[in-house]
């Protein structure tokens, strides 16, 4: 009975939706909460999840198999496929959260781009940031959550480290593989990768 109810009122969901004009594709697949509201022109694909509190604005495309709970989410913006928006999150208005993407307590500014496999927590991104695949913000030590800030127009490299608490200022550039533990300065270039190491006509022993 209670698995009837629940289907009933996800189809009474769907339609209310659909009829405000949502655009969703194979919305048998598509879960809302009693509390979600979506604006104007919003594309929904199969198999998205929507927790409690969750908003979204106008002009919204939310790819197949990502799950959104207590957040807020502006115009323009496109998530996923297979990304996670946890709750405490807001993501402004042109940014892009990819696939395989995590978002925790956090807020992604204005055009700001967090394309593939990165998690981001108890942050703060201003406007105009690309954010490189394998990114991950180290928010835990064991005893508290830190946060990172990341100011307007920084750019970082893929598979980087930023242990938190730290800032990165205006304009600043993280080199790829880079675990970062420092605060950075606007429009600096920061890495810690070590030297590459070539050995000339190297030949593996055999077993």
């Amino acid at each position: 009975m209670k698995q009837l109810n629940f289907q009933k009122k996800q189809d009474i969901l769907r339609s209310k939706f659909l009829r405000s004009g949502v655009k969703m594709i194979g919305p048998d697949t598509v879960y809302f909460s009693s509390d979600t509201k979506i604006g104007k022109n919003v594309t929904i694909e199969p198999f998205v999840v929507f927790g409690s509190n969750v908003k979204v604005g106008n002009n919204v495309i939310i790819k197949s198999f990502s799950h959104l709970e207590d957040c807020k989410i502006e115009n323009k913006v496109e998530i996923g496929p297979y990304a996670r928006i946890r709750p405490k999150t807001t993501l402004k208005e042109g940014s892009k959260i990819g696939n395989f993407v995590e978002i925790k307590k956090s807020i992604i500014g204005k055009k700001s781009k967090v394309n593939h496999l990165t998690y981001i927590g108890d942050t703060k991104i201003g406007k105009d940031v690309n954010v490189g695949a394998g990114t991950i913000t180290c928010n835990y030590d064991g005893v508290k959550k830190r946060k990172t800030i990341i100011k307007d127009n920084v750019f970082i490299g893929s598979n980087s480290s930023l242990v938190a608490p730290v800032t990165l200022n205006k304009k600043s550039v993280i080199g790829a593989g880079s675990v970062i533990t420092k605060s950075v300065k606007s429009k600096s270039l920061a890495l810690t990768r070590a030297d590459q190491t070539e050995v000339l006509n190297y030949k593996r022993k055999n077993k």
